[in-house]
């Protein structure tokens, strides 16, 4: 299967590459080709053991970054590289470096002859993937040069499973070549195994962890940074994905009135952001832009890094991904906050989290436009449903801490085992 693989990726190339193409230029700012071809610029030091952790784009460095900080604590003698895939996801990585990486790069694009070009200069004691990023030349060459490799943090949703078992040969061959699997969940844990996994551990989510530490933001120094005054409350609208959910979100709001709330937007590509601030313009009449400085009862908040800490300044939290068929986005770190969130049905890539904390009565879910705005409505007139949905959610999200830590304790663990032999030569 190994040589099948390599075989049909070069042949395949002109199908794979002007995809790749097109969907690097999409986005704000492009990848440095030169490391996506494996030319790394890294030197092998003897006195530190090195770990190479791959976060694809924004929400697996967002989950990385609570793994790296107890890493830092536990094994801090160990030099981390830290890998990225898209453009948004090394902008939101470059605030990990240094302090809890040492290295920023991008991840190679995964023929044979770049990965052992990168492998062979950065020199992993340990590999670990954020998630399930899978790669077949990766492992591959990881395994060839010594390396322990493991899945953190890893989760399976339901139609990469039914993608996946398609080709199950392919992944059990892949899968040998991965030391351990700890994964969020035991469903998690059941769809790798049936895939061909051999050590799989459940170790749990460490978004939780990450909404834990966002949770310290300083609400008050966001309201300023805004020009969010108390007169109304605040809704604020995280992580759309499309236009089909802007224009929903957009019209719950016209139906709520806005005059009556101040929202701030953040949509998941900042590159959606003109087309957005467009419609808000045409059904409400104004937008403001957090790029150019700008205050307003409707702010687009079309920068990086921020969302986290704005969820703060929210009386009623939107968390899009979940109106369309997108599978959702992440709604720990509204709920970290102690806000009530309120999400579409569509929420497969996260159905864990959401049963979890709708069970727990933190969210609701909303179909369409109209139920969306009343449910906003009974949030804003219910300030004691709004406490109790918001202390549901704390209560949710502290029982479940403590992933991040396990993570990094078994990145040091592996990382150590490795060094070992070569410290008695």
């Amino acid at each position: 299967m190994f040589w099948l693989y390599n075989l049909a990726l070069p042949l395949l190339a002109p199908l794979w590459l002007p995809w790749m193409l097109w969907r690097a230029s999409r986005r704000q700012g492009g990848p440095n080709w030169r490391e996506r071809l494996g030319n790394y610029r890294l030197r092998p030091n003897p006195d530190r053991p090195r770990v190479w952790l791959h976060a694809v784009s924004v929400g697996e460095v967002v989950a990385a970054r609570p793994i790296l900080k107890e890493l830092r604590a536990a094994w801090p003698q160990a030099e981390v590289v830290l890998s990225v895939t898209t453009s948004s996801g090394h902008q939101i990585a470059e605030s990990l470096v240094p302090e809890l990486a040492d290295h920023l790069v991008y991840f190679p694009i995964d023929l044979l002859r770049f990965q052992v070009r990168a492998m062979s200069s950065a020199r992993p004691s340990v590999v670990a993937v954020m998630e399930t990023e899978l790669w077949m030349n990766f492992f591959w060459a990881a395994k060839a040069f010594g390396a322990r490799t493991l899945v953190v943090n890893g989760r399976i949703s339901d139609r990469s499973f039914r993608r996946a078992r398609r080709v199950r040969g392919f992944y059990r061959a892949l899968l040998r070549f991965v030391d351990r699997c700890l994964m969020q969940t035991e469903g998690d844990a059941e769809r790798i195994r049936a895939l061909g996994a051999f050590q799989v551990e459940v170790q749990g989510n460490s978004k939780f962890d990450e909404g834990g530490q966002a949770a310290s933001e300083d609400e008050e120094r966001w309201r300023t940074e805004l020009g969010l005054s108390r007169d109304k409350p605040v809704v604020v609208v995280g992580s759309t994905r499309d236009s089909a959910e802007e224009s929903l979100v957009v019209e719950a709001i016209r139906l709520v009135g806005p005059e009556r709330v101040r929202v701030v937007h953040a949509p998941r590509h900042l590159e959606s952001a003109p087309a957005l601030a467009e419609s808000v313009t045409r059904a409400l009449g104004g937008v403001a832009l957090r790029s150019k400085g700008e205050t307003g009862d409707y702010l687009i908040l079309d920068t990086f890094g921020e969302l986290a800490g704005v969820y703060s300044t929210a009386d009623v939290v939107v968390v899009g991904g979940g109106f369309s068929n997108l599978g959702g986005q992440n709604i720990l770190q509204p709920l970290a906050h102690g806000k009530p969130v309120l999400h579409g049905p569509h929420m497969a890539n996260f159905r864990d989290v959401a049963q979890g904390a709708a069970e727990c009565g933190a969210t609701r879910v909303c179909a369409d436009a109209e139920s969306l705005a009343a449910a906003i409505d009974q949030l804003l007139a219910d300030e004691r449903l709004r406490e109790r949905m918001g202390q549901a959610a704390r209560d949710y999200v502290a029982t479940n801490l403590g992933a991040a830590k396990r993570y990094a304790e078994a990145i040091r663990f592996e990382g150590e085992a490795r060094e070992k032999p070569s410290a008695g030569v």
